[in-house]
């Protein structure tokens, strides 16, 4: 009850609703938040302090740029609400991480069995193969993942294509050209439990965004 209560407390309040509306569609650094939504360091702070102690919002240190901290919803905590409206009605997904070997080729895969959307993956510097332990994990979990050659983006990106970021780095590459950055962290080197637990993240990812993004006419 009382957690309960500091959430609906915490939310109370315009500029922290803004907040949690952009995260519920893409983690964001300090920096960006405010540029995005046009609110001062120092205001912006203090109501990041307030979502965090409540327990709604999470940091977590960039696999990339070190000096960055991308801010995150903590899901589970949040109170029951409604989704914050989208306005894109987008023909595709795509998905990009680093080598697109992993992350990219996953979340891709979480949607196509989510959404009508068509959804696709590539990476800003392409490995040579899917990794055996993502092809292993979407086994486990019953998702089809084609093994395919991992692609680099500019051979695979479209005009009008929503693109998602799913690994720090790729996100920081492009440098705002993502519609949304989800921070992933990379399974790679981190055994089984490692890509399981980034199906599992990338999973939940797509069952929030799916219904609420229509395919365009």
């Amino acid at each position: 009850m009382e957690r309960r209560v500091r959430g609906h407390a915490a939310l109370a309040d315009s500029t922290r609703l803004r907040v949690v509306d952009r995260l519920c569609v893409s983690d964001a650094s300090a920096s960006e938040l405010g540029a995005l939504l046009d609110v001062p360091s120092n205001l912006l702070a203090h109501h990041l302090k307030v979502l965090e102690q409540a327990g709604l919002v999470a940091r977590r240190k960039s696999e990339g740029d070190g000096r960055r901290t991308y801010l995150t919803l903590v899901r589970d905590a949040m109170p029951a609400a409604a989704s914050p409206v989208i306005a894109a009605r987008p023909q595709r997904l795509l998905f990009v991480c680093t080598a697109n070997t992993a992350r990219s080729h996953l979340a891709a895969a979480l949607w196509r069995t989510a959404s009508p959307i068509q959804a696709v993956s590539a990476g800003t510097l392409p490995g040579e193969r899917i990794h055996e332990g993502a092809v292993a994990a979407a086994r486990r979990q019953g998702v089809d993942l084609p093994v395919v050659p991992p692609a680099p983006l500019a051979e695979v990106q479209r005009r009008g294509d929503l693109v998602i970021t799913v690994c720090d780095r790729a996100h920081e590459e492009l440098n705002g050209a993502d519609w949304a950055h989800w921070s992933v962290p990379d399974p790679v080197g981190g055994g089984q439990a490692a890509f399981d637990h980034t199906l599992e993240v990338l999973a939940g990812r797509v069952h929030d965004l799916a219904p609420r993004l229509r395919a365009a006419a």
